[in-house]
């Protein structure tokens, strides 16, 4: 069920470790929400190739995470949960010298509509 989706600069693409990540929220998720199943996490990593930080159109990267959980969680549990995808984040992005890196993380409830499916071939 966590949908994780993880947009970062295209800048930061040698200095990320995006599986890395990837695995270390997916464990934390396993371990803070109703021990959610490993296996019932995803997350996909989209790179963006242009990034504006105010005025400038250079020398910022930016990294944005948003974590969507069946709806349920309260406030304060999801704020905790965006606090510590941060810290993970630092752990496993490396800022590039001479740019500012941006990183921001959300938890977001799943809407009532949210269905899924897995199928093997």
């Amino acid at each position: 069920m966590p949908q994780i989706t993880v947009d970062y600069s295209e800048q930061l693409t040698d200095s990320f470790d995006r599986g890395g990540l990837a695995l270390a929220l997916h464990t934390l998720l396993n371990e803070t929400v109703d021990n959610v199943p490993l296996d019932a996490c995803k997350a996909r990593f989209v790179r963006t190739d242009t990034t504006v930080v105010g005025a400038a159109a250079d020398g910022h990267d930016v990294v944005h995470l948003v974590i969507g959980l069946l709806p349920g969680r309260p406030a304060e549990v999801r704020a905790r949960l965006s606090e510590a995808a941060l810290e993970l984040v630092r752990d496993h992005v490396k800022p590039t010298p001479g740019r500012t890196l941006h990183a921001s993380a959300e938890v977001r409830e799943l809407d009532v509509t949210y269905r899924k499916f897995a199928q093997e071939a």
